[in-house]
């Protein structure tokens, strides 16, 4: 099972405590979590108004083995406006536009996808239980 939590801080409320959202999927071939503004598709979304998110910004999915990656999906500008890392205990790592990183096997991490216009970021926790 894959388990994700989401905040979103903006530079008001980088001292208070966010407002979490939580998502799960089984570790079975095919099984997708995706973050992002459209909410139709995605199951943790981020407010409509913050446009350095894409529609459908991360994607996690689940392949043969039970085992998981995450993909930054390629939105409609050439650009992006934000940045993401994946941040998994002292290692880090910035992940490319339209690129995709294999999450650990029963490990734990967080990608951070900040606002390059803005102090605000989306953070995103993920837990792979196994």
């Amino acid at each position: 099972m894959l388990e994700l939590t989401m905040a979103t801080v903006a530079e008001a409320e980088a001292g208070a405590t966010a407002g979490m959202l939580m998502a799960e999927a089984p570790s079975e071939p095919g099984a997708v979590l995706r973050v992002g503004r459209d909410k139709s598709v995605c199951r943790l979304s981020t407010p409509d108004d913050w446009l350095f998110v894409s529609r459908v910004h991360l994607e996690f999915l689940c392949g043969p083995e039970g085992t998981w990656q995450v993909t930054w999906l390629r939105g409609s500008q050439p650009d992006p406006s934000s940045e993401v890392r994946l941040m998994m205990g002292e290692y880090a790592q910035p992940l490319t536009y339209g690129g995709t990183v294999p999450l650990p096997r029963g490990g734990s991490g967080e990608l951070i996808v900040q606002d390059r216009t803005a102090p605000r970021s989306v953070n995103v926790g993920f837990y792979h239980e196994v």
